[in-house]
């Protein structure tokens, strides 16, 4: 049998070696930092000890190869906890900017509500946010999408071009509103 080395002493000689890359920004909005600590702590204190519980009983009643309880359990505890794991990364590397705190509200930053009108005369109103509050079902964006990218720095009547898998798009800016 191998035997691997410990990742403790990996990891200084590979940040020596300068091959790790920075870890990619994690732009969120007080009301997102919330929602994603809400959500941990819910999984934390209530789900996990549920499920852990109902393990607990189902491998109490013996055989646990056949065990459906046990088996979904299982299961559903290891769903949770790499949920867990991923929202613990996520907070950590969270960066919070308050879009109500910009000064410059003539132009396209974080946390901004743009309304524009594309070449096909639609207009669309969107909301600039983190990756983890990205929903366009209630028109929110991710600051990394083409669109948002597309917006930034723009300011009201500007022209810009999106790329999209159609061809190259123009965004015509209409208004810019942040929180108060």
């Amino acid at each position: 049998m191998r035997r691997m080395p410990p990742k403790a002493a990996a990891a200084p000689a590979q940040a020596q070696a300068g091959d790790a890359p920075p870890p990619p920004r994690n732009l969120i909005t007080p009301h997102g930092l919330e929602r994603l600590r809400g959500e941990y702590k819910t999984l934390w204190t209530q789900e996990r000890p549920k499920v852990v519980e109902a393990v607990s009983r189902a491998a109490a009643n013996g055989d646990r190869s056949e065990n459906g309880d046990y088996i979904y359990g299982k299961k559903r505890l290891r769903e949770i906890d790499r949920r867990i794991r991923f929202l613990t990364k996520r907070l950590d590397c969270a960066e919070v900017v308050d879009p109500s705190q910009q000064k410059n509200r003539r132009q396209v930053f974080f946390g901004a509500t743009v309304t524009y009108v594309n070449t096909r005369d639609e207009e669309v109103t969107v909301t600039i946010v983190g990756q983890d509050e990205a929903d366009m079902t209630v028109g929110s964006i991710s600051w990394l999408s083409p669109v948002a990218k597309a917006l930034m720095k723009a300011g009201i009547g500007d022209t810009v071009p999106v790329r999209t898998p159609a061809g190259t798009d123009m965004l015509e800016v209409l208004e810019i509103r942040y929180p108060d």
